[in-house]
């Protein structure tokens, strides 16, 4: 992990200094060096298309903390476009947001973490090893919970399924995706993303058919179920 690059992307700075100086704590006693990595080794951002632009300029990124309500990021529309097109990416989801549903939506949806931000550093670091260490990582008070709460089990499944289904489609899919659910024409789309109309028409009928609905409508309302944080 001393190796690798991180992203701290939130838009409070005391947050972001404070989560960097855990990483640092954390990666410090999980390697056998005992130097807190070098700036460039945690990387900063403010928004999405800041983060974006990062991970493109960077080869080494392997980590990512996203704040869940930041500019750019609606809901976890961010965490599945980070999880479609950088597949490679572990990303940790952080938040004011102490809501156990939205955490478990959050996992299902493909974090491999929820860190409230009220946690503090001891907490942070264990998150951190266990998911440097290939481990999903919950509260302890909330992993309790699942285990007792079954009735949650219907309403997982429908977002593990959701990110399945967003797992199988292109990067590009998922752009124009993306643009259906806001709304836009396949004329608009086409213009938007500099392709002809009839390769967007491809692109929806290869998400329908992932999708396994009939229209473009339910693929937007399938969509928008990612913002349902945003609503919290």
């Amino acid at each position: 992990m001393s190796q690798s690059q991180v992203i701290i992307a939130d838009d409070h700075p005391l947050f972001r200094a404070a989560l960097k100086q855990a990483l640092c704590q954390c990666i410090e006693s999980g390697s056998q060096e005992s130097n807190c990595p070098q700036d460039e080794t945690i990387l900063e951002t403010d928004n999405f298309n800041g983060l974006i632009t990062l991970i493109e300029a960077q080869s080494a990124i392997e980590l990512v903390f996203l704040d869940l309500h930041m500019p750019g990021n609606i809901g976890f529309s961010g965490l599945t476009r980070l999880l479609n097109h950088y597949p490679d990416l572990a990303v940790v989801m952080i938040s004011s947001e102490d809501n156990p549903d939205i955490m478990r939506k959050a996992i299902d949806l493909g974090a491999c973490a929820f860190i409230p931000k009220s946690a503090d550093f001891t907490t942070i670091a264990r998150a951190v090893n266990t998911v440097t260490d290939g481990n999903i990582w919950l509260p302890e008070h909330l992993l309790a919970e699942q285990e007792q709460q079954k009735h949650h089990k219907r309403e997982q499944s429908q977002d593990k399924k959701l990110a399945e289904k967003l797992a199988q489609l292109t990067p590009q899919q998922y752009t124009v995706l993306e643009l259906i659910a806001d709304g836009q024409l396949n004329k608009q789309i086409a213009y938007r993303l500099n392709i002809r109309e009839t390769t967007v028409k491809k692109h929806v009928s290869a998400i329908l058919a992932k999708f396994e609905i009939n229209n473009r409508t339910q693929a937007g309302i399938a969509f928008q179920q990612l913002n349902a944080a945003h609503n919290h």
